[in-house]
């Protein structure tokens, strides 16, 4: 990609992105994430009401009055987007490619976390580590991880979330909130994501396409599995081959949501061309209710 054109969709999506962050999710993502533990912050008298487990006994003795610790949360996250690149996340049926919006949902995420003061980094992905950004805070970084989300070209096709788990758990030791953007295209990575889910707070964003789901009646057409180049001739115009088609993709979706549900993951599912900001803010939510 030119720098002029790169430099303009890295503008575009960082007034787009900061717009909806201030306007509508800053809020929700304040409310739904928490912080990595709690931290002390003063102590006071006793108040009717306060919790008696409060009590700070050694003040209490020495001031014969009874004062309670109270402990603020501490806010500061890190967080981690693991973004796949590989040459499935390149298709589009429409305007946008899901890696365009996979770059969207990236910014928002991060403006978001910037916005509250956390730490973002990034993990690019395909059958490798294709990058890594630690995390860091501040919008310039920010504006680097969209631009290197935006300018991705894979030098590999296929798919190995497992590896980029196995990666996420050697760089980051302490708790992360992660954000995991993918169409999962991809099989063998159950036991890897058990393991993220239980030492991070591991949140799968699903991006699709309606053409993996549903195709027109166009008569014979050849679809082709871009990771492997596999072949298959289809009769688009028979329609209980679509609906094979639409059977098999509700199937492995609806197999995908169980068991990030059974991990107790959140999830959630976006599609180019869709408005994403209500999704987002279904999850935050969600995720505010559950706090």
């Amino acid at each position: 990609m030119e720098t002029d054109e790169l430099l303009k969709k890295v503008r575009k999506i960082q007034i787009l992105t900061q717009h909806l962050v201030s306007d509508t999710l800053a809020g929700n993502y304040h409310s739904a994430f928490r912080g990595t533990g709690m931290e002390f912050d003063e102590v006071r008298e006793y108040q009717p009401g306060d919790d008696v487990r409060s009590i700070d006994w050694n003040v209490t003795a020495r001031s014969d009055k009874a004062h309670v610790k109270r402990f603020t949360e501490e806010r500061e996250m890190t967080v981690l987007l693991l973004v796949d690149g590989s040459s499935s996340v390149n298709f589009g049926s429409t305007e946008q490619s899901k890696m365009e919006l996979a770059s969207e949902i990236a910014a928002t995420l991060a403006f978001s976390a910037t916005k509250n003061n956390d730490k973002v980094g990034l993990i690019l992905f395909t059958d490798k580590i294709d990058l890594y950004l630690p995390p860091k805070k501040g919008t310039a970084h920010v504006l680097r991880v969209i631009r290197e989300v935006l300018s991705f070209e894979p030098r590999h096709a296929k798919t190995d979330i497992r590896g980029a788990l196995e990666f996420l758990g050697r760089v980051q030791k302490k708790r992360a909130t992660t954000f995991l953007i993918s169409d999962f295209f991809d099989s063998d990575f159950d036991q890897r994501l058990s393991m993220a889910a239980g030492r991070h707070d591991l949140i799968a964003v699903r991006i699709g396409d309606k053409r993996e789901r549903e195709i027109p009646p166009l008569g014979l057409v050849r679809l082709e599995d871009v990771e492997t180049g596999e072949q298959i001739l289809v009769d688009s115009s028979s329609p209980l081959g679509r609906e094979l088609l639409a059977r098999n993709y509700g199937e492995t979706t609806r197999n995908l949501d169980s068991d990030f549900r059974k991990r107790g993951m959140d999830s959630v599912a976006l599609e180019t061309g869709e408005n994403y900001l209500m999704p987002l803010r279904q999850l935050f939510k969600k995720r505010e209710k559950k706090r």
